[in-house]
């Protein structure tokens, strides 16, 4: 029998090299889906951070092998950009009316309509977990569980509301430049990853860098305005009943927010895994990390790994890390308790 890691570059190379893109019309304009795998398969859709897209925001996890194989084992995955964030996105027309984020909401239901797909699996970062979110609150029947990284539940804070206006200015007046950038990768990365002056810049930060300069500024600005506008949808987080699976970084500007949003879902059909040395975007910075609370999290479903689980050593997490707790069967079968982990840096 072929050793199982003889098959793992062929499955990343086919989610990049093998995607489709489909341009679904909807109300609120025409928007860029990417499908990789089956689609026969259960369909797990994303929806990337601002200023990102699947290559730039779902990259580092579905390049990690043992994720890939998990994710693509079961699941047909659909890549949903925000407006005028897909590679090579023109301008979006001026005339054309900003779109609120419950506009966004509403764009993901018409994705899904025009797949003809039921109930899906959904993966959002910050400002995109905070659209697949109200999405689920909107259309519960539409959402089988969220795996949610950094997200977002409450209206901006003041200092949040400031920092958002200054970036909008500069992407009204100066474009995708240095300083704007700068902030965006404060936003998404730890201080760790992000460099100083004696330690360089890690390599997904540069290739973030670099994937920033390809968006419109203008199609940014837009989806900014209408994350920036979002109202607090907290309240209404104790009703929603599809499980729930947080991650967040320690590092991440958004950690007290993921929180307290933990604190407001329902204990019995949500998770938090905090990520140590880490931003927001455990997606890119610390993908292994993601792992084995993933797979302890889809058992639920009945999906697993192909191959039987031994542990995962190539992933900074092992069982020993996991608490005893997360296996009691009580409602969600595999009842996942909040719980730290620790991934190292020099993984």
């Amino acid at each position: 029998m072929a050793d199982s890691n003889d098959s793992i570059p062929f499955v990343a190379e086919k989610i990049y090299l093998g995607g489709k893109e489909h341009r679904v019309p909807t109300r609120y304009g025409s928007v860029s889906v990417i499908v990789y795998g089956d689609q026969d398969k259960p369909a797990l859709i994303t929806y990337p951070d601002l200023a990102l897209n699947h290559m730039s925001c779902f990259q580092g996890l579905f390049f990690c092998p043992e994720a890939a194989s998990l994710l693509l084992h079961n699941f047909c995955i659909y890549h949903i950009s925000p407006p005028g964030h897909e590679l090579g996105a023109a301008p979006i027309c001026e005339s054309t009316s900003p779109h609120s984020v419950n506009d966004l909401a509403d764009q993901i239901l018409e994705v899904l309509n025009f797949f003809g797909l039921g109930a899906v699996m959904c993966m959002g970062v910050t400002a995109g977990a905070y659209i697949l979110t109200l999405f689920a609150m909107k259309y519960r029947v539409r959402v089988l569980g969220l795996i949610l990284v950094s997200p977002l539940c409450r209206a901006p804070s003041w200092t949040e509301w400031f920092y958002n206006k200054v970036m909008s200015n500069l992407l009204y007046f100066y474009g995708m430049c240095g300083l704007l950038k700068e902030f965006l990768l404060q936003r998404y990365f730890s201080k760790e990853a992000r460099g100083t002056a004696e330690i360089p810049e890690s390599d997904i930060v540069q290739a973030c860098r670099r994937l920033l300069d390809e968006r419109d500024a203008s199609n940014v600005r837009r989806f900014l305005e209408a994350i920036n506008g979002r109202p607090d949808h907290s309240s209404g987080l104790k009703n929603l009943r599809c499980r729930t699976l947080i991650f967040v970084g320690d590092s991440s500007p958004f950690h007290s927010e993921a929180l307290y949003m933990t604190s407001k879902l329902d204990r019995r059909f949500s998770a938090l895994v905090e990520v140590q040395a880490c931003g927001s975007m455990v997606t890119e910075e610390q993908p292994h990390a993601m792992l084995i609370p993933m797979e302890y999290f889809f058992m639920r479903y009945g999906l697993y790994r192909p191959c039987q689980l031994t542990g995962s050593p190539k992933s900074p997490l092992s069982p020993s890390c996991i608490s005893p707790e997360l296996l009691s069967p009580e409602s969600m079968g595999l009842k996942l308790k909040p719980i730290k982990t620790r991934a190292s840096l020099k993984v």
